[in-house]
């Protein structure tokens, strides 16, 4: 029984869009994946993924590691992982005798903690992006940066803001925040629609309707002072902007109307770092990751920042404990007596 490279891919790539319903963004890093370990196969004069055996795929992990273009640890566990899968898929599926990928072993991942802001940064960040008449970022449709008259550059001004409190106070991926609509911004208990009256529904806080990895939904908290960002920006801002557009229902928009992409919301987030003076490098995660961290050292159980970081296992949560533990013995040094 034999299945060739190509086929055996194309299936496992239809498993993985149809069946696990995963984002275009995980489908496009497993295409990735399988198209380097196609091309490695190809090198080695192996067609068949039959012909595949354990020794096979470690011989791979061993020239994925070549010191002459070494991949990081976290990349080769991935990229073997999305081969172990497609193995393992075939095999369940009865197109291979063999699952070659059951007896090989992933290289031990070093620990990589998260970087978070302090507490005084974030602030600052968030002043910044909400102190500036500068246009930020754009849409979908292809607005450009500084696009506008003096008016839309203080809705841009307000969207920015709306946009990084909400980053912070959710802790939600930025794409996960770009690809909300109005209609998953809901109010606290008893205020009615979100949208409706925003001045008078958000002032203390909400709930977001979240679709995370795997088109999961999860409801999310965000705070007052989120809620009168939001409520400043869907006001004054967004009605501005959505008249330049096609009446899309999406929650952030650019000054042209259309929804505001990832990228766009990126860049959102680098120029207020930059207007803030914030000198450490501040990614697309880190609002996320100093959410969890500054979450976890206030006082908040694991379990719950797991459920609201949407992580399907404690354990990838678990990685910001570390980062509270070596805050405290620090603290602990510096403030103990005895401690040295």
């Amino acid at each position: 029984m034999g299945v060739s490279v190509a086929l055996g891919t194309q299936r496992f790539l239809r498993h993985v869009a149809l069946e696990l319903g995963l984002s275009e963004n995980s489908q496009a890093a497993y295409r990735r994946d399988l198209v380097a370990y196609a091309a490695w196969l190809d090198e080695h004069g192996i067609t068949d993924l039959a012909e595949v055996t354990p020794e096979t795929l470690s011989g791979y992990v061993v020239d994925l590691g070549d010191p002459a273009h070494p991949l990081a640890p976290a990349s080769i566990t991935r990229r073997l992982s999305t081969v172990r899968g497609m193995h393992r898929f075939l095999f369940e599926e009865g197109l291979l005798e063999t699952h070659a990928g059951s007896g090989v072993r992933t290289p031990k991942r070093a620990l990589r903690l998260p970087k978070a802001l302090a507490v005084e940064e974030v602030e600052a960040l968030l002043a910044a992006a909400g102190g500036s008449a500068a246009a930020v970022g754009g849409d979908a449709a292809g607005d450009s940066a500084g696009a506008g008259s003096a008016g839309s550059d203080d809705a841009v001004a307000l969207r920015d803001r709306a946009l990084l409190e909400l980053l912070y106070a959710s802790g939600a991926r930025i794409s996960e925040v770009t690809a909300l609509d109005l209609d998953d911004l809901l109010a606290g208990a008893g205020l009615g629609e979100a949208w409706v009256d925003p001045e008078g529904s958000l002032s203390s806080g909400g709930f977001l309707q979240v679709t995370g990895k795997g088109s999961k939904q999860r409801i999310v908290p965000y705070g007052s002072y989120a809620g009168r960002a939001l409520a400043a920006y869907l006001v004054r801002a967004r009605p501005q902007m959505a008249a330049a557009g096609s009446g899309t229902p999406a929650l952030f928009l650019g000054p042209r109307g259309g929804r505001l992409s990832r990228q766009s919301a990126w860049l959102v987030i680098r120029a207020a770092a930059e207007r803030a003076g914030i000198t450490a490098e501040v990614s697309p995660h880190t609002l996320r990751h100093s959410f969890a961290t500054h979450l976890l050292s206030g006082g908040a159980d694991v379990r719950t920042v797991q459920e609201l970081l949407g992580h399907s296992s404690v354990t990838t949560t678990q990685i910001y404990t570390q980062v509270t533990a070596d805050t405290l013995r620090e603290h602990y040094l510096l403030a103990h007596p005895r401690a040295r």
